[in-house]
């Protein structure tokens, strides 16, 4: 080990020198994200507020509901067949990072991600503004800054996009402790500078163009910990990331069904009819992506039963997988992390006697770490949505509870079919080595150079002095 770790010598220099161009990418991918989600917010009050108001409906209307979702099926399907570049990749088949696409991708996957969380789509925007963010990169970065290759632009968007969406850098820097990108042989603190500086200067920007920001629902604090409690958020989270695997079986076998139709202006058309009438028999709370309704569930606890929560969580299930499974460009960890706090609330209103609180966050644990595989994701959004530092050991125990439930299952992201064309490559200037600087698995390290299948120097990391 302390032969390994002797081998090189960090270049600070070269850590110095990324951290302008670190700091810039944090910048441009919060301003990419709070600008298409505002221009999406206009639209959405335009459609939902004052169209609506034309008819003589409001945006609670059963009607208005399926029309305008049917509506932004079909818009969304005409990007998808005619504009270039098809709105990028298939997103039900794609994480939430993926090598880059090309630069002609991004106006038809912008203008899908606008009209998707405009017309009320239970998805995210985050495998969307991923992809944006990244392409936008590698393709000025390679023309402007050739120093640093396409691997290192995709870890600084990657770790950018995460601080801006979540407001806090934490995000990236756990989330990274999984990707674990770059040389091995390099200590990850090394690794990581440049992508942190991106995820803080990413979450410092959207702080200040969005000071309203917040994920924390609204919950009373908690303060009871006991031997009792953390068994209890064990086997919620248990119940709930065994729901989570169901929906994941349920992924692949209706992507394929669906895809049977060929004509993405014709599936993405029914998919939102059906989008419609799931929010129209629901109620409008199981529309968009879910981080606003969210905040909205405390307030219907006097008038909601525990069947009432389940419902909602139900129904965001199955509008996820159904709006994914059609084409509809964006992310699954907000509606996700919707149906999982409903399911708390639905086991507080049949349970009264459970804590709210803890509730809430073990069944939340459950869901997302089914939902993305990722333990600390799922621990990071329950501590931004239940900010007390009491619930930290029992979601803690939750996650690992869950991470039992969900292992060598499959997770919630269809297998691609043949119906779905490939993602398209990138435009760079230098070779793309996909997975280069994002497997978790790298090749075994020579002594004299870089591992198999790494980038060459000038992929961003450090090197040997």
């Amino acid at each position: 080990m302390t032969e390994t770790a002797t081998e090189f010598r960090v270049p600070v220099r070269r850590l110095l020198a990324l951290t302008v161009p670190a700091a810039v990418v944090g910048v441009v991918c919060s301003v990419t994200l709070v600008g298409l989600s505002g221009l999406a917010g206009l639209l959405e009050d335009w459609l939902w507020d004052d169209l609506s108001g034309v008819f003589g409906l409001d945006r609670e209307s059963p009607a208005w509901i399926v029309v305008i979702l049917t509506l932004t099926g079909l818009l969304v399907g005409l990007v998808v067949r005619y504009v270039p570049g098809h709105a990028g990749p298939d997103p039900a088949t794609a994480g939430l990072v993926e090598a880059p696409l090309r630069i002609g991708v991004v106006p038809g996957l912008a203008l899908a991600m606008v009209l998707m969380l405009a017309g009320g789509v239970s998805l995210g925007p985050e495998n969307p503004i991923m992809g944006i963010n990244a392409a936008l990169l590698v393709w000025f970065g390679g023309r402007w800054l050739r120093k640093i290759d396409a691997p290192l632009w995709v870890i600084l968007s990657t770790a950018a996009t995460l601080g801006a969406m979540f407001g806090t850098p934490l995000a990236a820097a756990l989330m990274l402790t999984e990707i674990d990108p770059g040389d091995k042989r390099i200590p990850i603190w090394d690794r990581m500078f440049g992508p942190l500086v991106a995820a803080t200067t990413g979450a410092l920007t959207t702080m200040q163009l969005s000071p309203d920001l917040t994920f924390d629902i609204g919950l009373p604090g908690y303060d009871a910990t006991s031997l009792g409690d953390m068994g209890l958020a064990v086997l919620l989270a248990i119940g709930a990331s065994a729901v989570g695997v169901l929906a994941a079986y349920a992924f692949t076998p209706l992507h394929r069904f669906v895809h049977r139709v060929r004509n993405p202006v014709l599936l993405l058309t029914a998919g939102g009819l059906v989008l419609g009438v799931l929010g129209a028999a629901a109620g409008p709370i199981t529309l968009f992506k879910g981080l606003e309704q969210m905040k909205e569930l405390q307030g219907l606890m006097a008038t909601t039963t525990g069947l009432g929560f389940l419902v909602f969580a139900l129904v965001k299930l199955v509008a996820l997988l159904v709006a994914s499974s059609v084409g509809f460009r964006g992310g699954r960890i907000f509606p996700a992390t919707f149906a999982g706090a409903s399911l708390g609330f639905a086991v507080h209103g049949f349970w009264p006697s459970v804590d709210v609180t803890l509730a809430v966050g073990a069944t939340t644990v459950g869901v997302l770490v089914a939902a993305t595989r990722s333990g600390w994701l799922g621990l990071l959004l329950v501590i931004v949505m239940l900010p007390d530092r009491e619930l930290f050991i029992p979601m803690l125990l939750a996650t690992l509870a869950a991470w039992l439930v969900v292992t060598n299952r499959p997770e919630l992201r269809a297998k691609d079919t043949e119906t779905v064309p490939p993602p398209a490559p990138a435009e760079t200037t230098a070779p793309v080595v996909e997975d280069a600087a994002v497997s978790p698995t790298p090749a075994s390290p020579t002594p004299d150079g870089p591992p198999p299948g790494e980038p060459s120097p000038g992929d961003g990391t450090p090197r040997p002095a």
